[in-house]
């Protein structure tokens, strides 16, 4: 896991943006009494964002979901800084846990965690930016399922590269879809009408191939790297990055072991 500070004692930097100025600042005070944080905010606007990146590069950057007063959802900033600083982790601050199309959205614009302000206390924002930053995905159980429904209610779609070249073959793919609907290798087995063992050994090839390790990220994995099939055009991807729920008893019971 990635250490929030290094070897020379440089702290993980954190940008605060929020549409709420005394909100922002009552946060960035809070947060900058953290060890491992080195904490700036900025006004909550596509530009500004933009300008104190490049001023002062973060590795997490904090976004309240209010974002701009003339913008219904927060999704154009949140594409626009993934576009111009893809390395830059982004969390949104909701003061609600969204609904399936809001939190999906989130995901497909670049965010890699949700954070619910109202309902969790300040230590799990710094526990959530921690995991974050070491390349987790920070999510509720609900707001997971919301991805899973994604995923199984969405139309069959290629797995891609950033280059838009398949990485699965077809019986891999249809792999993917099994597990994203929550099979057991058990029953992707029988569907295919293939034994327990050659499912094991498809989802460690799948693992391999996509860098991934569990049930949990492929689904995640599934959701953010898929193009749909038309010709002449590569769609936009967003890079998913290892996914970790924010109740892991959820977690242990969604995902079932290969081994």
């Amino acid at each position: 896991m990635k250490s929030p500070v290094d070897a020379t004692g440089t702290r993980m930097r954190v940008l605060v943006a929020d549409s709420n100025q005394i909100q922002a600042q009552l946060l960035t005070s809070a947060l900058r009494r953290h060890p491992s944080f080195q904490v700036v905010s900025c006004k909550a606007d596509q530009s500004e964002c933009l300008k104190s990146l490049q001023t002062s590069p973060a590795d997490v950057v904090l976004l309240g979901d209010g974002i701009q007063p003339d913008s219904s959802s927060p999704f154009a900033i949140l594409r626009a800084l993934h576009a111009a600083y893809p390395r830059a982790n982004l969390i949104l601050l909701l003061d609600s846990d969204g609904d399936r199309d809001f939190v999906v959205n989130a995901f497909r614009s670049g965010v890699k965690g949700l954070f619910c302000r109202t309902a969790q206390p300040f230590k799990a924002l710094c526990r959530c930016i921690l995991s974050v930053y070491a390349g987790q995905i920070w999510a509720s159980s609900e707001q997971l399922h919301y991805l899973i429904d994604a995923v199984t209610r969405a139309p069959a779609m290629r797995v891609v590269n950033a280059r838009g070249d398949t990485l699965l073959t077809p019986r891999e793919e249809q792999v993917v879809g099994l597990i994203a609907e929550g099979l057991s290798n058990r029953e992707a087995a029988l569907q295919m009408q293939i034994t327990e063992n050659t499912v094991k050994k498809s989802l460690l090839r799948i693992f391999d191939k996509l860098g991934i390790s569990n049930r949990v990220e492929l689904v995640l994995y599934a959701l953010t790297h898929r193009a749909t099939c038309v010709p002449g055009r590569i769609p936009d991807r967003i890079p998913c990055q290892p996914a970790v729920p924010l109740d892991p008893i959820d977690a242990e019971q969604f995902e079932t072991t290969i081994a």
